[in-house]
């Protein structure tokens, strides 16, 4: 099978007319006023990731702003590659129906593959280039050690071998359907996530339990359930809260810990690695040897949530699974945050994950610079909050427990399929592993 393929590189198939290269408008096209609440979306760096964008990191243009980048507007079938920045370089994402339209942003560049042309596909080589093994090529060979930048010479100048169109297509289906079922994952953990998100908003930010029952109306939980919650308010220093609960701070319920360890210390011993870039590649710890950590970490205990104090505009707030094979180390980018004695896990995790905080806590942020913003650890203890009744907090971790176990374990069984796929790719491109072979261990795994 492997006898069949053609070398070729990106440039090939841009001189041959099957496909083009476009970077993303320049600075001066696009100024930070040109952002608004609503609009056309433009796809900036953070929002490509694992040959998919990110919806949730979109800023937008007006469409009179949009017309003006007619250029720079995407269509289903476009590969987006992250072209700057340490932890984004290299990475890919697919442009699908759903994002028809957007636009390409500065820090991107757009790969167009022609469709008049019959013997490429685009999702096969969008595979290609989402390989870990391509993600490390285009890092290597990025210009620049503070900010790596890639260029279209680079990639016009990456290699791959290409199959017939019929195997092209058949590699990409089995692929493709590995991505599904990861992608199916990602958003039932979306919905779970948002649950949890909207159940404490309701609780603890909205207080409708405690609204209803003070209005005389049915609060529709559970008697045992609305009997803990107050019928009334008092108005205390940060406006109208529940009677009996009471004003505090961060600091009353979350403790930080600064366990730290320098894992080169131990070369040869394998460390969970929870990391700012293993959070955005899909909230799964990276296994590394102690020798490959070049710098020292904080060690994550069994009952921590994880808390960026780095560009707080983008939260990223983690509740770890601890495995007890591993040693758990994270980047000192984030705050190990740990509930006090009376205060669960499930309640620090969804406080730190509402939006009202993240509101506020990204005002504490200290320096200037966009891409170097940190909130002081002090800050987050010094928050003024509402404090619940210990009970109120006991039942939502009961309520929350099971959602964040199905949220656990879909994230494992994606993160097995996201390593089936990636090894899988190399083994068909070599003719180690047969179309067949590959259809059967799929429709095993899923």
């Amino acid at each position: 099978m492997a006898g069949e393929w053609r070398q070729c590189t990106i440039g090939d198939l841009c001189d041959a007319g099957a496909a083009e290269l476009q970077t993303g408008p320049f600075g001066s096209q696009l100024h930070a006023h040109d952002y608004v609440d609503e609009g056309v979306a433009v796809v900036p760096t953070e929002a490509i990731r694992d040959r998919r964008i990110d919806h949730s990191v979109l800023p937008k243009i007006s469409a009179t702003k949009a017309k003006e980048l007619i250029r720079h507007r995407l269509r289903p079938g476009d590969i987006l590659f992250a072209r700057r920045g340490v932890q984004a370089t290299g990475h890919v994402g697919c442009v699908r129906e759903a994002e028809d339209g957007f636009i390409c942003g500065t820090g991107a560049i757009r790969l167009r593959v022609n469709e008049h042309h019959n013997d490429i596909s685009a999702d096969f080589v969008s595979h290609v280039l989402a390989d870990p093994a391509s993600v490390d090529w285009f890092k290597f060979h990025a210009i620049g050690a503070t900010m790596p930048n890639l260029n279209e010479g680079i990639i016009r100048s990456f290699a791959f071998a290409l199959p017939p169109l019929p195997e092209q297509r058949a590699i990409a289906h089995i692929l493709g359907t590995l991505d599904d079922k990861i992608e199916v994952n990602r958003r039932m953990n979306e919905t779970l996530e948002a649950m949890t998100r909207a159940l404490f908003k309701s609780w603890f930010v909205d207080f409708d339990p405690v609204r209803a029952k003070a209005e005389g109306r049915d609060p529709g939980l559970p008697k045992p359930l609305a009997d803990l919650f107050p019928d009334s308010f008092e108005d205390l220093e940060l406006g109208e809260i529940p009677g009996g609960w009471r004003v505090g701070n961060v600091g009353e319920f979350a403790t930080l810990s600064r366990d730290g360890i320098n894992p080169g210390d131990s070369p040869d011993e394998t460390f969970d690695h929870f990391s700012i870039p293993a959070f955005d590649e899909g909230r799964s710890p990276k296994s590394e040897l102690g020798s490959t950590i070049k710098s020292n970490k904080f060690f994550v205990p069994p009952d921590a949530v994880l808390l960026s104090k780095l560009n707080p505009r983008i939260p990223r707030i983690w509740l770890p699974v601890v495995r007890d094979n591993y040693r758990a180390i994270c980047s000192t980018e984030f705050l190990v945050t740990l509930p006090r004695i009376g205060i669960s896990r499930e309640f620090l995790y969804s406080f730190l994950s509402n939006a009202a905080f993240v509101d506020v806590f990204e005002t504490l942020v200290t320096g200037t610079s966009g891409s170097h913003q940190r909130v002081k650890p002090e800050g987050l203890l010094a928050m003024d909050v509402v404090i619940p009744v210990e009970p109120v907090i006991h039942q939502f971790a009961k309520v929350m427990r099971p959602l964040l176990v199905r949220v656990d374990r879909a994230r494992d069984e994606s993160t097995a399929l996201a390593a089936l796929r990636d090894s899988l790719l190399p083994k068909l491109i070599s003719g180690e592993i047969r179309i067949k072979d590959a259809t059967h261990m799929v429709r095993k795994a899923t």
